[in-house]
């Protein structure tokens, strides 16, 4: 059965009052595949447009949007979070690999935070650079690991997230 449904399979919230408080931790990523005429405007590691620094700009909602996230999604609980941190970068192929994670002491866990600031952060990637071509896409978001409560996950490897060197960025931007 699905926990967010009542017996009567109507949306119900969780009741985590018989909970233990534990130390709960997850992280989340996010895939942006940006058009090429995006990619090849970065430089020392990020991209300007008329709105301003991309990245930065992209952590920053990440990080307002976690602490947001039970306004957004209907059943979450509100999280008093310790810490979030949403990390943006260029990776091969174009591709702005963001990772947010979030940890809080709490009777659920913050995968939902973790991934709400994934997301928000890729959107906002999408809203800055849409003007340079609607290409854009947002290519995965998953959680890639949590702590904390009945059990710990991680998932399976994804693939590597190593910048680009900057030869190479500009390299592949101009073969497109």
């Amino acid at each position: 059965m699905l926990s967010h449904v009542d017996a009567r399979n109507r949306p119900a919230m969780v009741d985590v009052g018989g909970k233990a408080v534990t130390r709960r931790t997850a992280r989340a990523r996010a895939l942006v595949q940006l058009t090429a005429e995006a990619a090849a405007l970065f430089a020392d590691g990020e991209l300007r447009s008329k709105k301003g620094p991309v990245l930065q700009t992209a952590s920053l909602a990440g990080t307002m949007a976690a602490k947001r996230t039970h306004e957004l999604i209907p059943l979450c609980h509100p999280l008093p979070l310790d810490h979030c941190q949403v990390e943006a970068r260029l990776i091969d192929g174009g591709v702005v690999c963001i990772e947010a994670t979030a940890s809080a002491e709490a009777r659920t866990g913050v995968e939902m935070e973790a991934l709400t600031a994934a997301s928000v952060a890729a959107l906002t990637v999408y809203d800055m650079v849409k003007a340079l071509g609607l290409g854009t896409t947002i290519r995965e978001i998953a959680l890639v690991e949590k702590t904390g409560g009945k059990s710990d996950f991680r998932s399976a490897p994804l693939p590597p997230t190593r910048a680009a060197p900057r030869a190479a960025r500009a390299k592949s931007s101009r073969s497109r």
